[in-house]
């Protein structure tokens, strides 16, 4: 049951990945726009319709390795999203994956396989009661409220950006947490109760939310600021959640050592893709970066607002 979590998460990842990739070179080809004139013009574009398709295959996915298995496991596996989702946009825009790219993937890697080996989860029940449930909530509805304040409340980009991706991570572990729960419902008890039970709403409401979180902290700053804050913050605050309200088990005392080198790993593996990768956050959104003269590396471009600075927007 294990390793089948294990490769349906791993299914999952990549298939975000894709549909990821292929929304934003779908929404790249399009005139600039909004409503339902945008959705109809992406709508004729079949790359589009595979990144619809690519989605939601991810959501079903993800549902079949939180039934399977424990989220302290599932979760952290997403991590593999980015270097998933770079190659996978490279190859559609062309763009090959330099060497320090690679062996920030590899750190990346070897991080979450130090982790999850270290840590070993296990023990996961698919229910827990409303007792459990409500200081879970209570806590994470109020970090993502802290974070959003704290951003408006701030003139730092990088800073807004990162309790934003903050925000968005504690979101998207709680959305995995009430997908885990009505997932199990809807496998134990069928579809009517599916669709009686509160999280299968929750996750509804909460994983929109969560969407409108990163799409603002990816407009606020960097993908270099964002990302670290998203993919660290998810895998913890998922582990944490798998662990207070789902009874799930993970090894302490002298594994922590090498649970945080593993984090370590993962944390510098994140920083040095979106640093080292040429045009990243370009390559992401799905945007010709522009030509850097000869002999300058190329930097992470940033489109320039009415007054001629740049708003920190991801494309």
């Amino acid at each position: 049951m294990i390793g089948l979590a294990a490769c349906f998460a791993l299914l999952g990842a990549a298939s975000n990945a894709v549909g990821t990739a292929c929304q934003r070179k779908a929404a790249a080809t399009v005139p600039a726009g909004g409503g339902l004139r945008l959705l109809f013009a992406l709508a004729r574009h079949p790359v589009w319709l595979a990144g619809i398709a690519g989605v939601v295959c991810s959501a079903m996915f993800q549902a079949l390795a939180l039934v399977n298995g424990p989220m302290a496991l599932v979760q952290p596996l997403f991590i593999m999203e980015l270097p998933f989702a770079l190659f996978i946009a490279g190859l559609l825009m062309r763009r090959g994956l330099p060497a320090p790219g690679w062996w920030a993937v590899g750190a990346m890697v070897g991080g979450l396989a130090m982790v999850l080996v270290a840590a070993d989860p296990s023990g996961s029940h698919d229910q827990a009661p409303m007792a459990r449930w409500v200081p879970a909530l209570a806590v994470g509805l109020g970090v993502m409220a802290v974070a959003v304040v704290l951003a408006r409340a701030s003139r730092s980009p990088l800073f807004r950006a990162a309790v934003l991706a903050a925000a968005a991570a504690t979101g998207n572990a709680l959305t995995a947490a009430m997908l885990k729960s009505a997932s199990a419902t809807l496998e134990t008890d069928g579809f009517a109760a599916f669709l009686t039970t509160w999280q299968t709403y929750g996750f509804a409401v909460l994983g929109v939310a969560s969407l409108l979180l990163l799409e603002n902290a990816l407009q606020a700053g960097s993908l270099a600021a964002s990302q670290p804050a998203l993919t660290i913050g998810d895998a913890t605050v998922s582990l944490l959640l798998g662990v207070l309200l789902f009874e799930e088990h993970i090894r302490t005392g002298i594994w922590l050592i090498p649970e945080l080198c593993g984090a370590g790993l993962i944390l510098w593996g994140v920083v040095r893709l979106t640093r080292v990768v040429p045009h990243a956050q370009q390559t992401l959104a799905g945007e010709e970066p522009a030509l850097a003269p000869a002999g300058t590396t190329p930097k992470l471009a940033r489109p320039e607002g009415p007054d001629g600075h740049t708003d920190g927007r991801a494309g």
